[in-house]
């Protein structure tokens, strides 16, 4: 097995670190390269995506990824957060999954990865108009729902689709082509939401959710929405996977770069992302088991900063490892 680790800016580096640790110890076999990618690759080299860094993405099992951004590029035409677009839609990863746990919240966003608005045309007029076009195909609709519906058959059984029918052509076409499919798994259940009430639901039960299936924009927001009613985004993992290829793992978390350095960044999220790599990417769910046992009961004994306590970030590390040494 070999992955690329992609390490990125901010405490992307810290927690990609904590991350190799912990699986040179669950999983010794594992082989991992590292390469420039985000706001580092374009310091060195000009790309956020370098051609080396996609090739041997593209030839791994797996790709676990730091995070990326820094605040000198925010405003630049050349943008950490394009080469993570650039290399979502290399792999066609087009369904994101984001997991969001708590006491009896256990809920996952199914989230259409590679197209929608993000992704359409876009550009300026003459007369200063700017525009982004929100753009899907039905086929692209289908396979994101096909995944959707196969991961609620063995969770609860239950999908809230989420759109913006009531508005956009866009949806109701979701809409329609999601209640096509949903025809061929009559053992779970399917309600249509308008993504307003969705939001709103979230924050007030959260509970009454299963699997959230949805569009790129709305799930990008419904997400670390529901990252943040189940304890921050310093907790939240996802994966990205396609139906060919290597999935990219990544934290939900942003770079942080007010806190890189100091050491008390939270690893949870990317160790659960570390986690979502060994049961979808490389097919070993036993170790995979253990991490996120380990991770979770780990927090409670080491909380860092952001949950309230003062642990650093190797803190968190040291008593993952113990976790999965018991």
């Amino acid at each position: 097995m070999k992955i690329v680790c992609l390490p990125g800016d901010g405490i992307g580096a810290e927690v990609a670190a904590a991350a190799r640790d912990v699986l040179s110890v669950l999983v010794p076999e594992l082989e991992v390269e590292e390469h420039l990618f985000g706001g580092a690759a374009i310091l060195a080299t000009g790309s956020p995506l370098p051609d080396d860094t996609l090739a041997a993405c593209l030839e791994a099992d797996a790709v676990l990824l730091g995070a990326v951004g820094l605040p000198q590029f925010d405003a630049a035409e050349v943008r950490p957060e394009q080469g993570l677009i650039g290399l979502r839609k290399a792999l066609d990863v087009y369904a994101n999954l984001r997991p969001a746990r708590r006491a009896a919240v256990d809920l996952l966003v199914v989230r259409e990865l590679v197209g929608g608005l993000y992704y359409g045309p876009k550009g300026t007029r003459e007369d200063g108009t700017v525009f982004d076009t929100l753009e899907y195909h039905p086929s692209q609709v289908e396979r994101i729902a096909h995944r959707g519906f196969v991961l609620a058959r063995g969770r609860r059984g239950q999908v809230a689709s989420v759109d913006k029918a009531n508005v956009l052509e866009t949806s109701r076409m979701w809409r329609r082509v999601v209640s096509e499919v949903a025809a061929h798994y009559p053992d779970v259940t399917l309600e249509h939401v308008l993504v307003d009430t969705a939001a709103m639901q979230l924050v007030t039960s959260p509970e009454r959710f299963d699997v959230i299936l949805t569009e790129n924009t709305f799930g990008d927001i419904l997400s670390d929405e529901a990252g943040a009613v189940t304890g921050g985004l310093g907790l939240a993992a996802s994966a990205s996977l396609g139906d060919e290829g290597p999935g990219i793992f990544e934290p939900v978390h942003g770079s942080a770069p007010d806190i890189a350095g100091s050491g008390t960044a939270n690893p949870a999220a990317m160790l659960r992302s570390a986690a979502l790599m060994l049961e979808h990417g490389l097919d070993r769910p036993t170790e995979a088991n253990r991490l996120t046992q380990a991770v979770d009961e780990a927090i409670e004994l080491a909380p860092t900063p952001d949950l309230g306590g003062n642990a650093t970030t190797r803190d968190v590390v040291a008593a993952v490892l113990a976790g999965i040494e018991r």
